[in-house]
C-alpha cells in the first residue's frame, strides 16, 4: 500500500495532462523543497551533507507498492525498455514482437536496441493477442513486449504461458498503466522486466522519468550497470567500483524522485476515483445497442482512466467522435491516435534509421526478412477505426452531474446518427 493521501484540491488547474497531472499539489511543492533546499540534486554521492535520497526512497516504496523485489528508476520509459532489452541479453539479430496499437516508443526502443520489431495483432481488449503472438514466434523471436494500453491489462495468462512455451522473454510496457492488476498481481511483475512511465500524460507524473521492476538480482544488477556509465552504485567515502559493462546514462535524479514519492501517495486514490467515475459513465450508456465497451481481461484490475466503447461500424465510431467533439467532449478516435497506429509509424514503416547504413535492418546478424506496410495488421485496422475513448484521462476531476450530462450527449449523439 501508499502513504495514501487525497490530493489537496485547492491548487488545481484544469486542462493539464494525465491524472497525476491533475492533482499536483502542496505535497509535490514540500517534496521538491526539500531537494532545492539540500542543494543535493543527484541519486547517489554527497552522503556526508545530504538529508534526503529521494529517488532510492521512491524505488523503494515503488517496488513494495508493486510487490517486486527490485525496482529502479531511469530517465524514461522509452530509454527503459533499451536497458530491459540489453540487461536480459536481447540484441542484434534478435526479433521481438510489439502490439501494432501502442505508442511507436516501445517498437523504437526495439530498435534502438539493435533488434527486430515484428508487429502482432490486437484483441478486442485493444491489447495484445496471444494467438497472434504465437503465429509471429521464429527461430529468431527472443522477446514479446505486451503493452497495457489504456489502463487494462493484458490477457496476462495466456501470453505467459506462450512465452513460457517458447522459452521467450517477456518485457512489460507498463507506461499507460501504473497501478493496474490482473487477477490480483500488478502489472509490470508478470514478465523478466516491468517498464512504467512517470511523464506529464501519465497515471502518475514526475515530468518524465519512468521505472523498471525485476525480480531476478542479475538482470537487475545489468540494468544498474547499463543505465549509469557501466559504473556500480556510487558511494561516499568508497572506490566507484567495478565497470562490469559500457553503459550509458539513463538515471533518474533527485527532484524527480520527489514528485514520484508525492505522486506515489495519491495513485489509490487516483485509481479509486476514475474507476467509480468510469463506472457511472458506463452504467448510464451500457444499454445503447450500437455500442459495446471494450473487452477488460479483469475488471478489478482497470486503472479507469477512460471508457473505451466498439461500435458496430467504423462510420458509427467517427460520427461519435465528431459528434461529441462539437458538444466540447475531450474524445479519442483511435483510429485517428497519431503515433498509438502503426499505420502513422512512417519512419518505421520506411525504415528510416538515424544513420544511412539501416541498422539493424541490415545487420548481418539478421538472418530474417521484414517488411512493414499500413495494412499489415488488419485486424487492427478494423479494431482501431471502430473504437472510441470517453473522456480518456480526463476522469479524476469530473463532477457527478458532468457525467450525467455526458450519458446525455452520448444518447442524442447516438439517436442523431441512427
Amino acid at each position: 500500500m501508499t502513504d495514501e493521501k487525497q490530493p489537496d484540491r485547492q491548487i488545481y488547474y484544469p486542462g493539464l495532462g494525465g491524472p497525476g497531472s491533475q492533482v499536483i499539489g502542496e505535497e509535490e511543492e514540500q517534496q521538491l523543497l526539500d531537494v532545492v533546499r539540500s542543494k543535493v540534486l543527484v541519486r547517489d554521492r554527497f552522503d556526508a551533507i545530504r538529508k534526503h535520497y529521494k529517488v532510492r526512497t521512491f524505488e523503494d516504496k515503488f517496488r513494495a507498492y508493486m510487490g517486486s523485489e527490485h525496482a529502479l528508476a531511469v530517465c524514461n520509459a522509452t530509454q527503459g525498455i533499451v536497458i530491459a532489452l540489453a540487461a536480459l541479453g536481447v540484441g542484434p539479430g534478435d526479433e521481438v514482437i510489439v502490439p501494432a496499437y501502442t505508442f511507436i516508443a516501445t517498437a523504437a526502443a526495439v530498435v534502438a536496441a539493435r533488434c527486430i520489431p515484428i508487429l502482432a495483432e490486437i484483441d478486442d481488449s485493444l491489447n495484445l493477442d496471444p494467438e497472434d503472438v504465437e503465429r509471429k514466434i521464429t527461430e529468431r523471436t527472443k522477446c514479446v513486449i505486451p503493452v497495457h494500453m489504456k489502463g487494462a491489462p493484458c490477457r496476462m495468462d495466456e501470453l505467459s504461458d506462450v512465452c513460457r512455451r517458447h522459452g521467450l522473454y517477456m518485457v512489460e510496457d507498463v507506461a499507460q498503466a501504473c497501478g493496474a492488476s490482473y487477477r490480483g498481481k500488478k502489472a509490470g511483475t508478470f514478465g523478466d522486466v516491468g517498464v512504467f512511465s512517470f511523464d506529464f500524460w501519465k497515471v502518475i507524473t514526475t515530468g518524465s522519468g519512468g521505472m523498471l521492476l525485476t525480480d531476478n538480482e542479475e538482470v537487475y544488477k545489468r540494468c544498474v550497470h547499463y543505465h549509469d556509465h557501466g559504473h556500480e552504485v556510487y558511494r561516499e567515502n568508497e572506490d566507484l567500483g567495478e565497470r562490469p559493462v559500457i553503459g550509458l546514462n539513463f538515471r533518474m535524479e533527485e527532484l524527480e524522485g520527489a514528485l514520484g514519492l508525492a505522486q506515489l501517495a495519491k495513485l489509490d486514490w487516483l485509481i479509486r476515483t476514475m474507476r467509480a467515475n468510469a463506472a457511472r459513465l458506463w452504467d448510464g450508456i451500457k444499454d445503447i445497442a450500437v455500442f459495446t465497451i471494450r473487452n477488460i481481461p479483469d475488471p478489478e484490475g482497470d486503472v479507469g482512466n477512460g471508457v473505451t466503447l466498439i461500435a458496430d461500424t467504423a462510420e458509427i465510431a467517427e460520427g461519435f467522435y465528431r459528434g461529441m467533439q462539437a458538444r466540447g467532449v475531450e474524445m479519442e478516435w483511435l483510429k485517428e491516435s497519431g503515433w498509438h497506429n502503426y499505420a502513422n509509424w512512417k519512419q518505421l514503416l520506411n525504415k528510416r534509421t538515424v544513420t544511412p547504413d539501416g541498422c539493424p535492418f541490415t545487420c548481418p546478424r539478421y538472418k530474417g526478412e521484414v517488411d512493414y506496410y499500413a495494412g499489415m495488421c488488419p485486424r487492427t485496422d478494423d479494431l482501431l477505426s471502430r473504437s472510441v475513448t470517453v473522456n480518456y484521462n480526463n476522469l479524476v476531476r469530473i463532477t457527478p452531474e458532468e457525467i450525467d450530462t455526458l450519458i446525455q450527449w452520448t444518447h442524442e449523439v447516438v439517436e442523431e446518427l441512427t
